[in-house]
């Protein structure tokens, strides 16, 4: 009976040290900074996006973040959302290939948009909204480096690109660009840029919950998986040391 109870014993601390591990790891694949919708039609006009910025710090809050925006396909016309408590400045740039538009050539893009002076606390985050004009159409995604500085003097770079499907340690933030929609197949978009506008708070938080409960969902059954293998090994082992006593 001694040795039946220390198996599953064992058998069990398997399981919950793996279904923990499995858990731990879908916090953490969580906690990158996002921006959302995740995706735009190309060429889209008069929006919004919001790069939603968490805390992965214990002890010490998120004081400063920075956003760099593509210049060599620019965002026009960009415009920063009061934010309480923050303070934002925008910088533009000269672009190396100048933009021709119905209003004319466009030379300057805000090229960063760097926030100070608030504070997001641990287990926290924030969402920083940007309005644009309007977003580029020779391009299939925009890639938004993200650089978000801790208390501690600690700066976590969220630069790295995805190569070959597989997610890097610390990702930028990417807005997928999708062929235009048409609603009479005359190429204009379907939807206004005033309903995208309106549609994308509900986007934000609907796509940001559905991929965290996806992902979270998956790593939860493969922890369980792992832990009724790891019940069922034990209790073949019991089998076997008591099969001779038989």
């Amino acid at each position: 009976m001694s040795a039946y109870r220390t198996t599953l014993r064992r058998a069990g601390t398997v399981a919950a040290l793996a279904t923990a591990g499995v858990l731990a790891a879908a916090g953490v694949a969580s906690a990158h900074v996002t921006v959302h919708p995740e995706s735009y039609a190309k060429g889209a006009t008069d929006g919004v996006i919001t790069f939603r910025v968490p805390n992965e710090e214990d002890k010490a809050s998120t004081t400063k973040v920075q956003v760099f925006l593509p210049t060599d396909h620019p965002v026009l016309g960009v415009l920063v959302t009061p934010q309480n408590g923050w303070t934002a400045k925008v910088t533009t740039s000269k672009l190396k290939t100048p933009v021709k538009t119905d209003d004319g050539t466009i030379t300057d893009a805000v090229s960063e948009i760097t926030w100070t002076g608030g504070k997001i606390g641990a287990g926290q985050f924030e969402d920083f909204n940007v309005a644009f004009g309007q977003l580029p159409e020779d391009a299939d995604q925009l890639t938004f480096k993200t650089l978000q500085t801790y208390s501690d003097g600690n700066v976590v770079r969220w630069i790295e690109e995805s190569t070959g499907g597989d997610e890097p340690e610390n990702p930028a933030p990417v807005l997928k660009l999708t062929a235009k929609e048409s609603a009479d197949g005359d190429g204009t978009p379907a939807a206004s840029a005033s309903t995208a506008a309106t549609a994308t708070k509900t986007t934000s938080a609907s796509s940001s919950s559905s991929s965290s409960d996806s992902t979270a969902r998956g790593l939860g059954i493969a922890g369980l998986i792992v832990g009724v293998l790891g019940l069922a090994a034990g209790a073949f082992a019991v089998v076997r040391s008591r099969s001779p006593r038989s």
